[in-house]
């Protein structure tokens, strides 16, 4: 365990803790740090920039609770009913999770661009709804531009991981519930959910942490524009650092972040602990 722990510390722990440090300082990055003790954390609960991108945190949040986990649930179910070619659905599902983001990205901004894409394709075959529409470059629809395309990637995913823990629920179950009359709907209620619940649980509250963590789609498609309309806490946090080389207060929306993400696996401990979830 000694190289792993090593590894850890250098990796995760030093730096970890370096940012705690450092987001009490001045510091570009160069230079020596200068101490301005909760300076960074006061501007930061000033900053319009910083309530604006959290704000579309928490829009995001919610958005991919809904949204990617119905999707994925729903598939899920539906999948588990087929008896034949399940495997080819669940590798075509799960292929676009395994491509590189800044990849599929880069095809999204191609497919969503205003001049070249899907609008001008559809123009030229009589179809010109969606002609001349700036997916990205409105500000109105720049944020659930990138959030679809992100839960193109997405649900694919916890549609697999869905289908895995249904795959274990006890077939019985199916049959007792059948035998009374029950239909699609009251198994998929009252047998599939229940049942995967711990799946379906710890899926929500690792959405929560990534939802926060969002980067690689807001900053490829759109870098956090057009006038921060897309902004999240993580291009906040990478604009400040590395284009206004203030590293200290970059460190201070780091603290946040983290702050935020203790906060959620705390709040579903103490769920779990209250609702008996271990039982």
């Amino acid at each position: 365990m000694a190289p792993l722990l090593v590894v850890n510390l250098l990796v995760i722990t030093g730096p970890g803790l370096a940012s705690v440090f450092y987001s009490f300082t001045d510091w570009d990055g160069l230079s020596r740090p200068r101490f301005v003790g909760l300076a960074n954390y006061a501007e930061m609960l000033r900053s319009g920039a910083v309530g604006s991108a959290l704000l579309h945190n928490v829009l995001w949040t919610l958005f991919f609770l809904v949204v990617p986990m119905g999707m994925g649930l729903v598939g899920a179910f539906l999948l588990s009913r087929l008896r034949r070619h399940q495997a080819i659905f669940r590798v075509l599902y799960f292929v676009p999770y395994v491509l590189a983001t800044v990849v599929s990205a880069a095809v999204w901004r191609q497919i969503l661009d205003p001049d070249g894409g899907i609008g001008a394709a559809l123009a030229t075959l009589g179809l010109p709804f969606l002609e001349d529409v700036n997916f990205l470059g409105n500000p109105s629809l720049a944020l659930g531009s990138v959030a679809f395309v992100n839960t193109w990637q997405w649900w694919g995913f916890l549609l697999v991981i869905f289908l895995a823990s249904m795959q274990s629920v006890d077939p019985a179950l199916y049959e007792a519930v059948r035998l009374d009359g029950a239909g699609p709907v009251r198994e998929f209620w009252h047998i599939t959910l229940p049942m995967i619940r711990p799946t379906l649980v710890f899926l929500g509250l690792m959405t929560i942490i990534w939802s926060f963590l969002v980067f690689d789609y807001v900053y490829v498609l759109t870098q956090g524009g057009p006038a921060g309309s897309t902004d999240v806490l993580s291009t906040v946090l990478y604009r400040e650092a590395f284009q206004n080389q203030r590293h200290g207060y970059a460190s201070a929306v780091a603290m946040l972040l983290s702050a935020i993400s203790a906060a959620t696996v705390l709040g579903y401990l103490a769920l779990r602990r209250r609702l008996r979830w271990d039982i």
